[in-house]
């Protein structure tokens, strides 16, 4: 099975991929080479692309069964528009690569599709399926739970420590210009992504999900 994992970043939502099922053959596109790099220690068997993730969907779709895109969030984020005014901010045009590719993948693409993103400061120009924090547009149902798992995200010393321990991964590896709390924010839970490919595949899990709370 070929999947594109596209603004692949550090791979949260792929991490239990090979969990649901053997053989998948992985596309990562990241834009950012540190991220990449990371990405690629971390699933060395996945092809990871230094490349618009934008512009790669476009041109390379039709060689994929499963497509999971991310794009960008702050233009569309709640904290970004409350900010507004705040140490000197702008106000900014929402990025509408988002709305652009949840319209190409309805009417072009014959796989299973997710497209990810923050519940917006505006109401969404597509409905979505709301789970969490997250808006899904999907060409297939979302169970009403996707991970049992829960982290208390706030500002502070221990934010990146406890981001750490949640995704299984260490963050202070990550040495290049984004700040190293956006990108273990943004990282989708595993679990969540684990149970949207068994979705997508009609998978029945066996056994329920250990719940993990982290204050």
């Amino acid at each position: 099975m070929k999947i594109l994992n596209l603004y692949a970043c550090l791979g949260g939502n792929r991490y239990k991929w090979n969990e649901v099922k053997e053989g998948i053959e992985v596309t990562a596109v990241e834009l950012d080479p540190e991220l990449a790099k990371l990405y690629k220690k971390r699933f060395p068997n996945d092809t990871v692309i230094v490349a618009d993730a934008h512009e790669y969907l476009l041109d390379h779709y039709q060689e994929y069964e499963f497509i999971w895109t991310s794009p960008p969030c702050p233009t569309h984020s709640r904290a970004r528009y409350w900010a507004f005014g705040a140490n000197g901010q702008k106000p900014i045009y929402p990025n509408l690569d988002l709305y652009e590719q949840i319209i190409f993948l309805k009417h072009y693409f014959k796989g299973k599709f997710v497209v990810e993103n923050v519940i917006p400061y505006y109401e969404p120009l597509i409905p979505a399926q709301k789970r969490h924090r997250h808006l899904y547009w999907t060409n297939f149902n979302l169970p009403n739970i996707l991970t049992n798992r829960k982290v208390k995200i706030s500002s502070g010393t221990n934010e990146v420590k406890n981001l750490c321990i949640f995704h299984n991964y260490d963050f202070y590896k990550y040495k290049g210009k984004q700040k190293t709390n956006k990108i273990a924010r943004n990282l989708v839970d595993y679990e969540a992504g684990k149970t949207i490919l068994e979705t997508a595949l009609n998978i029945q899990r066996a056994n329920n999900t250990k719940q993990l709370t982290i204050l």
